[in-house]
């Protein structure tokens, strides 16, 4: 088995905010990202697939193809928008980076080709900050 990493970046803003929790509940909580003006970050995105070499091509999966997949189901939806209104595939849903990184998962990984698997989402929130998903729901 063959691992295939590919890296892409998006710039977005959201607000962490328990709605059903008084807003001194959430700045005690949240801190500085319960901002009512929102906040941003610089993200990077890890994709991993895995899969074993084509004969043809030698290739896992050809990663201008994987590239153009993540811009279309993912960055684009992402980039430069507020995570909490913006993305239809986040709506009704707490937007941590943890939830984030699911919903990125289920964007991805009905459209990968066959003999293709989705291994891992790999998400950077801060240089310091980053969760890992691997598909299993929690």
């Amino acid at each position: 088995m063959v691992y295939l990493t590919r890296v892409e970046h998006f710039n977005a803003a959201h607000k962490l905010y328990n709605p059903s929790w008084t807003a001194e509940k959430n700045d005690e909580v949240f801190g500085k990202c319960a901002n009512t003006n929102w906040h941003g970050h610089n993200y990077e995105l890890y994709v991993t697939v895995k899969g074993r070499p084509n004969p043809d091509t030698g290739f896992v999966m050809d990663v201008k193809r994987l590239s153009g997949l993540i811009k279309e189901h993912v960055t684009d939806k992402l980039d430069h928008r507020n995570l909490n209104l913006d993305v239809d595939f986040l709506e009704g849903q707490f937007c941590s980076t943890e939830n984030l990184a699911i919903g990125i998962w289920k964007q991805l990984e009905p459209h990968l080709p066959e003999g293709v698997v989705l291994h891992c989402i790999k998400l950077y929130e801060t240089p310091r900050i980053y969760v890992e998903y691997f598909g299993d729901e929690c």
